[in-house]
Formats: structure tokens, sequence, C-alpha cells
């Protein structure tokens, strides 16, 4: 068995401020004589934004100050997630999700906020390039913090790449036990960017690591960057934090059409399960009578009064509801002696 080449991270000292226009890959080889083939370059994001000028300039204080942060928060959010208190999560023009799209205000004088890059794998791979212009092959992740769902505290993560795959693909390899790995890739560019994040810090003013020893596809090309890593909407099952997933579901409960979509009538039963879970949800709320049918359910009003028939509507549409939160869609038909729910388009 091959053992793992033993890894060394080195912090890069004596970089100095970033101002616009400086040339990165000079101020760090400057800093940094010793690096060599080879080595994977975690490079902090915010001296790519300063180095490309992605600051804003705001007040110092007051008020303004937080007005001007909330202009530049939304010129930055393609899509709110969620907002809890004073923090707001939102997907980024890029499809990063984080906190205040990663405008950041630390390390940098108090009239600018600084913002992410504009893209930070072409920000990666113009700076592999001036490596590359002074004879070195290496690998550049650039990096930023973020916290994780589930998780308290923040840890160094990827946003642009560029002469490293960020997945290793284990699918298909088989374990120790003979057992076929069918879903396992790692993001090892967040995993290098932890690692460079532990002697990089926050305050010691060391905004560039070097990973040596980490076995690398460079040579190859830039490689197609962090990108691949973004989850697609249909496959993050948590786009969205949990009051505006509440908020979500209350308008379309309250935008149910009168029929589900056009759809041929449902191939295999409705699962009677969800049908109860459904008709348990709201069972304390109902005075109409609700017996089976055919492919529905009937609700029949507790008397023929004015006041009971509109109750029935409003009972008819919590069942509704109730049916479509378990997947059950419904049609909606009414006539002078009740309403009747169908599942799926009647033929």
């Amino acid at each position: 068995m091959t053992l793992p080449t033993p890894l060394e991270i080195r912090p890069v000292h004596g970089i100095g401020d970033v101002t616009a226009g400086d040339d990165l890959a000079e101020l760090i080889t400057r800093a940094a004589p010793w690096l060599a083939d080879g080595d994977v370059l975690v490079v902090t994001s915010k001296i790519v934004s300063k180095a490309e000028g992605r600051l804003v300039e705001v007040p110092a204080d007051g008020p303004e100050r937080e007005e001007a942060r909330q202009r530049v928060l939304a010129g930055e959010t393609a899509r709110v997630v969620a907002r809890r208190g004073n923090t707001t999560i939102v997907q980024t023009r890029h499809g990063f999700v984080m906190a205040a799209a990663g405008i950041d205000a630390s390390n940098v004088d108090k009239t600018h906020l600084v913002l992410l890059p504009e893209d930070p794998d072409a920000s990666a791979r113009a700076l592999r390039a001036g490596f590359a212009a002074r004879g070195l092959d290496v690998a550049v992740i650039v990096s930023d913090t973020m916290g994780r769902a589930w998780r308290n505290g923040l840890t160094d993560v990827a946003l642009g790449a560029a002469g490293i795959s960020a997945l290793l693909d284990h699918r298909g390899r088989f374990d120790p036990y003979g057992n076929e790995l069918s879903l396992t890739q790692m993001a090892v560019v967040d995993e290098l960017s932890a690692a460079g994040e532990l002697v990089k810090g926050k305050t010691d003013r060391v905004p560039v690591a070097v990973v040596r020893g980490y076995s690398h596809d460079g040579g190859v090309g830039d490689g197609p960057g962090v990108s691949i890593l973004i989850r697609d909407a249909e496959s993050d099952m948590f786009g969205l934090g949990t009051s505006e997933a509440r908020a979500a579901g209350l308008h379309s409960a309250a935008t149910l059409a009168d029929t589900p979509p056009a759809v041929p009538p449902l191939a295999a039963p409705v699962d009677p399960v969800a049908v109860r879970a459904a008709r348990d949800a709201v069972a304390g709320l109902l005075t109409a009578v609700v017996r089976e049918t055919p492919g529905g359910l009937r609700l029949t009003p507790s008397s023929d009064t004015p006041a009971a028939l509109i109750r029935l509507g409003t009972e008819a549409h919590r069942l509704r509801a109730a049916l479509a939160a378990e997947g059950v869609p419904t049609g909606l038909a009414i006539d002078d002696s009740g309403t009747t729910l169908t599942f799926g388009v009647p033929t």
C-alpha cells in the first residue's frame, strides 16, 4: 500500500498592504522566494479584491454607513436565502450562499467595504498565469471564510481555483471491505483552504499560505475551477431558510389552482398514508363531514345555513393545502350540496 505524502503548510509573511493595481504574483514571489513547482497557494480573497479594486467607499459611521452597506448588499445579491435578526444569508451573483454576500469590513479602513472578486475562478487563473510568467508551475486557490449549515464556527472554503481539480472523485472505487463507492466526491479545494487558514489566521496579516506535498493535477491546464461545487436549484435541498420556506409554502397554499396541472390521470392510486396524514393534520379544524369517494374526498356542510356553506369553502381549502403538503395534488368540484376534492385530473 502506498502511504500518503506528508503535507507541509507554510505561511507567507511580509506581503504588506495591497492596493488597487498591485501585481499579486510579484508581491507573493518577492515575499516567498522559496516557492517551488507543484506548490498549492491558498490566497485570501480579500487581497485579490483589493488588487482588483473591488472596494466601495462608505461613511465611516452613523446610520448612513448602514444604509450604504444595505445598498451594496442588494447589488451583490441574486437571492435572499434567510434573514434572522441582523444576519442576512444570500446567494451571490457567483452562486455562493453566505452571510452578507461576503462583504467585509475587516482588515480595511473604516471608509471602505471589500466585495468578493468579480470572478474568483478568473482571478485564480490570472494569478496562476502571473506565477507561470515567473517560471513557476503552481496551483492557486482563492479562499474566503464562511459559516456552515448545521454547525457553529467558521472555516475557509474555496471561491476560485486554477491548476487543481476542485473535486477528488472516488466514485467507482472500492473501499478496503470491497464496497463500491457511489457518492464520495471530496471537495479538496475546500479542505486545502481550511488547512491554509491554520497558518494564516485572521489578525496576523498573513493572507497567503502554501501547501507543499499535495499531489494535484497541475500542468494540465487551469481546470474547471470552483463553479462545479455549486449545487443547482434542483439538487439543493436547503435552498431557503426556515422562515422563508414557510412563507413560500403559505403563498403556494394561498394560490392553489382549482385544478392541478394538466397531466394524465394518476397511474397509481394516491398513497393512503399521505391522505390520512393530511386529514389528521386538519381534523380538529373541520366541521364538515368528510368521506372518501372513488379518486377523491367529498366534503358536506354540517348544515345548510349560509355560515356553514361559507365555512365549507374555508375547510375545503385547509384540506387541499394539507394534501398539497403531503404531495397529493387535488382538483376542486363544487355543487349545490357540497365540495369534492379529486386526486389528479379526473377523466
